[in-house]
């Protein structure tokens, strides 16, 4: 089992690809992705955000709905809440299913 790429590694890899210090790859990776990066933002101001040939961020609302605790059997309620969500674009799609 190969272990995921983390931010590190993105850092890492992006400094190699720019050839440029670690610290400011660090900057330009936490600017984009990080939780007050671009994306994050446009989201939380109920934006999508389309990068061509990659895919789609967007928030999804979802319902309040009844479930029940698996534990006493309970019914609860779940509260009304956004969800982030990221759909591949054709692009992505087409490069993962190269053979």
């Amino acid at each position: 089992m190969e272990l995921p790429v983390n931010k590190q590694d993105l850092v890492k890899a992006l400094a190699a690809r720019l050839d440029c210090a670690k610290a400011e790859a660090a900057r330009i990776v936490d600017a984009v992705f990080g939780t007050e990066g671009l994306i994050a933002g446009e989201m939380k101001r109920g934006r999508k955000v389309q990068i061509s040939g990659f895919g789609n961020f967007e928030s999804r609302k979802r319902k309040a709905r009844t479930a029940r605790n698996p534990r006493t059997g309970r019914a609860m309620t779940i509260k009304a809440s956004v969800a982030p969500a990221f759909r591949a674009g054709k692009g992505l799609k087409d490069l993962l299913n190269r053979r």
